[in-house]
């Protein structure tokens, strides 16, 4: 494993979970100069539990460099997002460890994809697994009220974990869109569709006011669908139950089409001005903070733009403008 990367560190540990080898900047990446954490709990040094340092060891061990992903608590305000590269190095096991924010920070956006595509690539697999094994206990005709209930919220939160891979790997992703002319109604009501079961766990209608004889627009709605339908769910989430989300389909300048989509509930702090489209750069960006980024990179990829106006008052309007 080579630590001579930007802000990586190499941790060597021994069978009883306490450090034995450090590589690397830690006074920047772990907060503590090197001499401070040798012959420390390993748990201590990651910030992380006794328990999931024991797993750490165990993934390492395997010797199959299986990544892994921690939040950890090094002192900081917020919980500091590390990825591990477990293996054995000279025989002991040892973890290659990235800071996230420092490789996200000031990158080039074809960093960043490339990193989005690792990310989701990793996860999709095992996620797989755990919607398998969740959809076979569904099946069990034995099961009470109450393990159907959780049952019911594992599945809707591994549809949660299937729309941020979708957002990961759509940022990720440059290869050149198919585009075809669709009805940008079809488009958007097919989005809807990928959120449904959220948005009727809320008793939420997408009420859509749309522009008779409207051109059709030039989309990949492959690519498009998964990420407009995590905005939707966005601005969906900061409704009242029983209350509309409200779209407008309008006629743009020079032949484009527009469409409008309002978040009453959304506000836009001056210092996110700068950033609101960039990764993990804004709290509107909800949906592992990429949702905005990612629905605006798929519309520049195939003509279109998006744009919002706000303020720091509730209230903002995003328009998706759309090639013809």
């Amino acid at each position: 494993m080579n630590a001579h990367l930007l802000q990586a560190v190499l941790l060597a540990w021994s069978p009883s979970l306490r450090v034995t080898r450090v590589e690397g900047d830690t006074a920047t990446l772990l907060r503590r100069p090197a001499a401070e954490l040798l012959e420390r709990p390993l748990h201590a040094v990651l910030g992380v539990t006794p328990e999931r340092a024991r797993e750490l060891d165990a993934r390492a061990r395997e010797d199959r460099r299986a990544v892994e992903f921690v939040s950890a608590n090094l002192g900081a305000e917020d919980p500091t997002p590390l990825r591990l590269s477990l293996g054995l190095d000279q025989g002991e096991a040892c973890a290659g460890v990235l800071d996230l924010n420092a490789v996200l920070e000031g990158a080039p956006p074809v960093q960043i994809s490339r990193l989005s595509s690792s990310l989701s690539h990793e996860i999709r697999n095992p996620l797989s697994s755990v919607k398998m094994a969740v959809q076979t206990l569904a099946r069990n005709t034995g099961l009470s009220d109450r393990d159907r209930r959780r049952l019911t919220i594992a599945n809707r939160e591994i549809r949660t974990m299937e729309r941020m891979l979708w957002l990961l790997s759509e940022y990720g992703r440059d290869t050149t869109p198919n585009l075809d002319a669709h009805p940008l109604r079809s488009v958007l009501q097919e989005a809807t569709g990928m959120v449904a079961p959220e948005l009727a766990e809320r008793r939420i209608e997408v009420r859509v006011d749309e522009e008779p004889d409207l051109p059709r627009v030039k989309v990949d709605p492959n690519r498009l669908r998964p990420v407009l339908a995590q905005v939707l769910l966005n601005v969906a989430m900061g409704r009242p139950e029983d209350s509309p989300v409200e779209v407008a389909l309008r006629r743009g300048p020079a032949g484009r089409v527009l469409m409008v989509l309002k978040d009453p509930a959304a506000a836009l702090p001056p210092e996110e001005r700068g950033t609101l489209f960039e990764p993990f750069g804004s709290r509107l960006a909800r949906g592992a903070g990429l949702s905005l980024a990612a629905l605006r990179r798929v519309m520049t990829g195939q003509g279109g733009d998006l744009a919002a106006e706000g303020s720091a008052e509730p209230g903002m309007v995003f328009t998706l403008t759309f090639a013809t």
